[in-house]
């Protein structure tokens, strides 16, 4: 679909941050929240993505409906690449499909050079099945299953990150089956943890991923692999968090897993790769300020190279597994406004055709998020409104405190950062269809996913009695 642009001025749009262009608050939009990528408010007050009006793709596609802005998608790859070459490090850049995984991101992901991170036979098949080269598909996950091992090794992937000493033995069988050697990493919990500013040495790591580092697990886990005579051991991996907004964890995290890189060479193993993960953070509200991605990255080689010199070790190429950092920002939810509540003197509520079913990180993780009419996006707010979904659950919320002008049955809202870790969490709660999915892009939208429908629901469904 394209829609026209029209022929009237457009609001006059200022850079929020001096080093982050793509995040900018509109004049003329009363509700001060941020705009990124290529959104505008368009001479009749309406949001607009991707040259597209957000309010003619509700009524074209229904709500609701993920929007996601593929220039700016593109636009996080390319600095993602443009921090790595400035660093003169050899590098691989790998889309943790976790955050956001259907065949167009595969695709989309491909076409800008990265690799695709995969964590079950799902969304490895996802990636198969999108053309993404066989060498740069990598698979991760704390309990693999032996299908999704055998449909790993059979395809040829670039290599599998091994969690734990059940799986080494798994996947060395697997292997030895097939007459094939696998290239692994080995995950290591490096008793490092990181959010947002903060980052702490925890000693022994309490999580159910990885070797631990502090209890010898990861050493012995370097001895094995040696011992596997179907697995080529080429490098170590850590990840220590999620939303992180400096790389100081990072830091810390690169001098631990070194020492044990250190100890492989010694030991003989043909390692040349060290992935320190992902969890890159993004601006959801005003509250969050993360590093530029530039910045972050620079910090992270700085670190790799100070700690090989100490060892006297030849540079590796130096992995990432970016996923909400690239996609999280690129994410609008449209929803059409519905039913109201008033409670005098304690909350007022509206509710929107979605939910819980479509954006579980609120009742997960208390995540908070901005929002704006987007068919009155000029209007100024009259209140603050708590948005809740249409699930039979009181934990059903999007939004507690809502700056909006009084919302009206039939209005669009566009609740902002769901581009990560919301379609990919969806669910069938209530037996809610999932929302379809559209790229915009210079005035295009292009379905990716289909929305679902209400037979749609029943079709894996099977009577108790039939006749």
């Amino acid at each position: 679909m394209r829609t026209e642009t029209p022929q009237q001025e457009w609001t006059e749009l200022e850079p929020q941050h001096p080093e982050d262009d793509e995040v900018r608050r509109d004049p003329a939009c009363a509700v001060r929240v941020p705009l990124r990528g290529t959104m505008r408010i368009g001479p009749e007050g309406h949001l607009w993505i991707g040259g597209c009006d957000t309010v003619e793709l509700a009524r074209r596609f229904g709500t609701p409906l993920f929007v996601y802005d593929e220039t700016l998608i593109r636009d996080r790859i390319r600095a993602f690449h443009q921090a790595f070459r400035e660093t003169g490090l050899t590098y691989e850049i790998a889309y943790a499909a976790k955050a956001f995984c259907t065949l167009a991101m595969c695709e989309l992901a491909a076409e800008e050079g990265l690799a695709v991170d995969a964590v079950s036979g799902g969304e490895l098949l996802t990636a198969l099945r999108a053309g993404v080269e066989r060498q740069r598909i990598h698979l991760h996950g704390n309990n693999k299953t032996q299908a999704e091992l055998e449909l790993a090794v059979r395809s040829g992937i670039g290599y599998i990150i091994v969690d734990n000493f059940v799986e080494l033995e798994m996947l060395d069988a697997v292997a030895a089956a097939a007459g094939a050697t696998v290239d692994v990493l080995l995950r290591v919990a490096p008793g490092i943890e990181a959010h947002t500013h903060e980052y702490i040495s925890t000693g022994q790591q309490d999580s159910k991923f990885g070797f631990d580092w502090e209890n010898g697990q990861a050493r012995e886990a370097v001895r094995r692999v040696a011992a596997c005579r179907h697995l080529r051991c080429i490098g170590l991996h850590s990840h220590i968090g999620s939303q992180i907004f400096d790389a100081g964890g990072f830091v810390k995290a690169i001098e631990r897993v070194t020492e044990l890189y250190a100890e492989g060479v010694a030991l003989g193993l043909p390692l040349r790769v060290l992935n320190v993960g992902g969890g890159f953070g993004i601006r959801y509200t005003a509250e969050d300020d993360p590093e530029p991605i530039r910045r972050q990255i620079h910090t992270i080689v700085d670190a790799v190279r100070s700690a090989f010199a100490v060892h006297r070790l030849p540079l590796p190429e130096v992995a990432v597994e970016p996923g909400r950092s690239i996609v999280g920002e690129a994410g609008t939810t449209l929803y059409t406004v519905g039913t109201h509540k008033l409670i005098p003197g304690v909350r007022n509520y509206v509710s929107v055709d979605g939910g819980m079913t479509d954006n579980p990180r609120l009742a997960l993780y208390g995540a908070k998020y901005e929002a704006l009419l987007a068919n009155r996006a000029v209007d100024a707010p009259t209140g603050v409104w708590a948005v809740a979904g249409k699930c039979c659950e009181s934990g059903d919320m999007l939004i507690w405190e809502a700056p909006l002008p009084d919302p009206r049955p039939g209005d669009i809202l566009a609740v902002f950062c769901t581009g990560a870790y919301n379609y990919s969490m969806a669910s069938h709660y209530n037996r809610n269809p999932i929302p379809a999915v559209v790229f915009v892009r210079d005035g295009e939208a292009t379905v990716v996913v289909e929305r679902e429908t209400w037979e749609d629901l029943l079709r894996q469904d099977r009577p108790l009695r039939r006749g």
